[in-house]
């Protein structure tokens, strides 16, 4: 289990990075992370703010080196690439304005002078919204992004020691050009996920590349996985994190499908398990609130710890800092919602109250008995209403948007309505998988209103005599059903509209 804890000003000192997306933060060592640059309010920023690991400390160094544009260090960007080896951070590309960028910078930590590199050999194009990662302690490895006229595949090794760039010559099949997307080391291979491809659908396809490690001398080639599990949804600006066997997932935007006029922003997290490969929902308390949706934003792994740095959502950039920790970690348990300091006692209404939520959970263990589930190996769902189910109402208020309803009641009940229709005239094929966890539990909050409403169950209530019709009943999470599966909760969730 992992939590979610919005950083406060006791965990650190100095003063932490201003509200930016498009940045970077990038681990040096396990001593410090770096952040440089972004976007607030149309301005660009070329700023660098230092996290000091063991002193928890933020501070801004002080800079010396090469000038550019009369500063010191690179002209102000975002959506740029930064990469570290050893002690140094590598910067290529980025935007500034509509400008897009080509130039190469290195950045020494130990005396924090900035350089501007002049390269040789197949110099990349300037660009944005590109992807890079380390290999080994020596090359980086550069694929992709927006030149301004078109998305880009290419793929570019650059030997840090040398100064040469080398376009990679990549044999069969290639991703479709892409921006917005992860690139990832892990062990031999180069993982990419996601991003937004040529004419702009948003992509949530996942490719590995070898051939980039040369004591392996293999023809460097491209292959898409397809792996098992509740893989993310299509999505650019996203994040990927290594920590472990686990590459850590959050966030990002994308398009909707069905929703296709809305942007949408996520806040899920998702892991790709390397042992199993297989894609997994991040087990997260259910009694703390997650970020807010963001994308461009940044994730770096501090020991257990993961720490999110700004990001933007559509309509603001984020400046709030969050932790996501262990559930054994010591900040678990603090909780961002303020605490009540003197509870009022409890009153008679409230004895009542408690007296009715417990005949409510006797009631649903009594169901799952009838229906042949354990009740002692520890299922025990929790049914919520369409008004606490904050994913359900979000969905259906976004396909009744354009009617202008002030009451918060009438919202969810005719959000519930149009999401219900969406659903009966679904088919799998159209379902997206990001619909999989509202249905599931729209599908068990139907199920148990009707058959506790009668007070009992009876083989007739399921259809055939002896058959359950209900298969998915006691699945507490979405991430517990597998592809085929799909076709069988709607077919059963479409009886439950009758």
């Amino acid at each position: 289990m992992h939590h979610w804890v919005q950083a406060s000003s006791s965990d650190f000192t100095g003063t932490p990075p201003k509200p930016r997306s498009g940045h970077t933060a990038v681990n040096v060592g396990k001593s410090m992370v770096v952040v440089f640059g972004g976007l607030v309010d149309k301005k660009f920023l070329n700023d660098i703010i230092v996290y000091d690991i063991e002193n928890k400390l933020w501070f801004e160094p002080e800079c010396t080196g090469s000038v550019s544009e009369g500063q010191v260090g690179p002209t102000p960007r975002a959506f740029h690439v930064a990469i570290t080896i050893d002690c140094h951070m590598f910067i290529f590309g980025g935007r500034s304005g509509g400008k897009r960028l080509g130039d190469f910078w290195v950045l020494d930590t130990d005396i924090w002078q900035w350089s501007e590199l002049t390269s040789f050999g197949d110099l990349p194009t300037p660009r944005d919204f590109s992807a890079a990662a380390a290999i080994g302690n020596q090359k980086i490895v550069l694929c992709g992004g927006w030149d301004g006229k078109k998305w880009l595949s290419d793929v570019y090794l650059m030997d840090t020691m040398s100064l040469e760039w080398m376009e990679l010559s990549v044999s069969g099949s290639s991703p479709p050009p892409r921006c917005g997307h992860t690139a990832t080391m892990v062990e031999k291979r180069l993982l990419v996920f996601g991003g937004r491809g040529g004419g702009g659908p948003i992509m949530g396809d996942l490719w590995a590349l070898k051939g980039l490690i040369d004591e392996e001398r293999e023809t460097p080639g491209w292959t898409q996985l397809k792996l098992p599990g509740q893989a993310p949804s299509s999505r650019c600006g996203h994040t990927v994190t290594s920590e472990g066997h686990h590459l850590l997932l959050f966030g990002g935007h994308g398009t909707g499908g069905w929703l296709s006029r809305y942007d949408v922003y996520y806040n899920d997290t998702i892991i790709l398990d390397r042992v199993t490969a297989q894609w997994k929902r991040l087990p997260i308390s259910n009694d703390n609130e997650p970020p807010p949706p963001r994308a461009y934003h940044t994730m770096t792994c501090i020991g257990s710890r993961h720490l999110l740095i700004g990001g933007f959502d559509g309509k603001s950039t984020f400046g709030d800092l969050w932790w996501l920790v262990p559930e054994d970690d010591p900040i678990a348990k603090r909780s961002s919602v303020p605490q009540v300091r003197n509870p009022p006692e409890n009153k008679e209404s409230d004895r009542d109250m408690d007296k009715e939520k417990e005949q409510e959970g006797s009631t649903i263990v009594d169901l799952q008995k009838k229906m042949g589930i354990s009740v002692s190996s520890g299922l025990r769902l929790q049914i919520t209403e369409e008004s606490e189910d904050q994913e359900f109402v979000e969905l259906g208020t976004r396909l009744i948007e354009g009617d202008v309803v002030d009451d918060r009641a009438s919202v969810i009940q005719m959000a519930a309505q149009a999401l219900r229709q969406h659903w009966k005239e679904s088919t799998p094929v159209t379902l997206q998988l990001k619909e999989l966890g509202s249905l599931l539990r729209d599908y068990q909050r139907l199920i148990t209103r009707k058959y506790t409403a009668h007070g009992s169950l009876t083989s007739a209530d399921f259809g055939l005599p002896g058959m359950k019709t209900f298969t998915f009943y006691h699945i507490k999470n979405s991430s517990e059903l597998r592809m085929d599966d799909i076709p069988k909760l709607l077919e059963e969730y479409k009886t439950l509209l009758i």
